[in-house]
């Protein structure tokens, strides 16, 4: 079975920092966005192993939802 889940990336001086905010705890790195992305894939498929099959649905329809805000600074 096939499920979208959502990564946030955060690039900083070292490369990529990514997580999933559906599954806590669950995060990898990269020096590049495709390693972190790879990385990322590998350590979410880990962790699904993990769970039972209700598990993987009851933390993978939990809605994620980003957005960017505009902030003015005095």
């Amino acid at each position: 079975m096939k499920y979208t889940v959502n990564v946030i990336y955060e690039k900083d001086e070292h490369g990529y920092y990514v997580f999933c905010p559906q599954l806590a705890g669950c995060q990898s790195q990269g020096d590049t966005f495709e390693e972190a992305r790879a990385n990322i894939q590998e350590a979410i498929e880990l962790y699904l192993e993990t769970l039972t099959p209700a598990e993987i649905v009851e933390r993978l329809s939990h809605e994620v939802i980003t957005s960017s805000l505009e902030i003015a600074i005095a």
